[in-house]
């Protein structure tokens, strides 16, 4: 039977391999064979959406004092617009238990989202956690939730158990017409088939449930969902925040540099496509540092092939930032 059902398969996806190919050589047919024609209308209609798109600000949530993003649209729109890289840190919902590619939400440095907050071009809301403050509401939200998991999970198994009959009914129909062989094992089978099955948990499909995370809001909503949400404002971040802002000003993509010992890390381009050639270390214009910590900078540089860069905001904002390249050219 096992062999019978693998043939049946094959057989299947051969003619819908067949089909998918001839539907294609139609299309292309009469594409070649008429002229179409484009309607300027349409176009203008399309550019107008994408630039309302564009110009859309974009919603970033605050989950406590984390900056995030959910929508697809505001992350490719950061991106590829703004140069904000940020960081993906939500598990993929096909493959949960692993931690080599990641999904939404993308998490933001706080000068990232400051940065956003100040040119106008995002919009900050209070994460869903400040929206269920009461035990009493996550509670009916669980019993909820659970509650549809298991009538998903029931229904599933029975759309399950039905597709195995119908195989098996399938399997006894062609097997009937040879003479030959006797098709009383399949109809016991088919016949205990509804107390043997049982449909395995981990085979179910979960719906993320979207429309309840509020990722689109009316005007209204968005004004009474405005997160009131500050920076810490200390030196250390003020000084992070020049740099940052003075760097993306020029153009490059600004990445967390944790694992390297810097601030920063500094591409030429997006991430994707370059590697990074700087490590930028923010210190302030009149700050002392003994020489062995640029010492230890300059080799870690060299031992990762990038330049270290001294990052030092002036006194004032109109003369900008000090930047002074530190490299190991061995002792003397």
């Amino acid at each position: 039977m096992e062999l019978e059902t693998e043939a049946d398969g094959k057989l299947e996806a051969e003619v819908q391999t067949e089909t998918i190919m001839e539907m294609e050589r139609e299309v292309k047919t009469q594409t070649e064979g008429e002229s179409v024609e484009r309607d300027p209308e349409s176009d203008t209609r399309t550019g107008e959406v994408k630039r309302e798109r564009e110009t859309e600000p974009v919603l970033v949530c605050v989950s406590g004092s984390t900056p995030l993003l959910w929508r697809s649209a505001d992350l490719r729109l950061v991106r590829e617009r703004m140069g904000i890289v940020g960081t993906l840190v939500g598990s993929l919902a096909r493959q949960p238990r692993q931690n080599c590619r990641l999904g939404r939400p993308l998490q933001l440095q706080l000068e990232e989202a400051r940065l956003l907050k100040d040119t106008g071009r995002a919009v900050l809301v209070k994460g869903a956690e400040s929206e269920c403050d009461d035990d009493r509401v996550n509670v009916e939200v669980e019993e909820s939730y659970t509650k549809h998991l298991q009538h998903s999970y029931e229904e599933q198994g029975r759309l399950a158990l039905e597709e195995k009959k119908r195989v098996l009914q399938r399997v006894m129909t062609e097997r009937f017409r040879d003479e030959a062989l006797t098709d009383q094992p399949i109809r016991e089978r088919l016949s205990s088939l509804k107390s043997s099955f049982s449909f395995p948990r981990s085979a179910m499909m979960v719906q993320l449930c979207t429309a309840r995370a509020r990722l689109g809001y009316a005007p209204v909503e968005r004004d009474w969902l405005a997160a009131d949400w500050t920076l810490p404002r200390d030196n250390k971040q003020e000084v992070r925040y020049r740099v940052y802002q003075d760097l993306r000003q020029q153009g490059y993509y600004i990445t967390s540099a944790g694992k390297f010992g810097g601030d920063y890390l500094i591409y030429p381009g997006d991430p994707l496509r370059f590697h990074a050639h700087f490590i930028a270390v923010c210190v302030p214009i009149k700050s002392e540092s003994p020489i062995s910590d640029f010492l230890c900078l300059a080799r870690l540089g060299a031992n990762v092939k990038k330049t270290i860069l001294l990052c030092s905001p002036s006194e004032t904002e109109s003369e900008g930032v000090i930047y002074t390249s530190i490299q190991w050219s061995g002792m003397v």
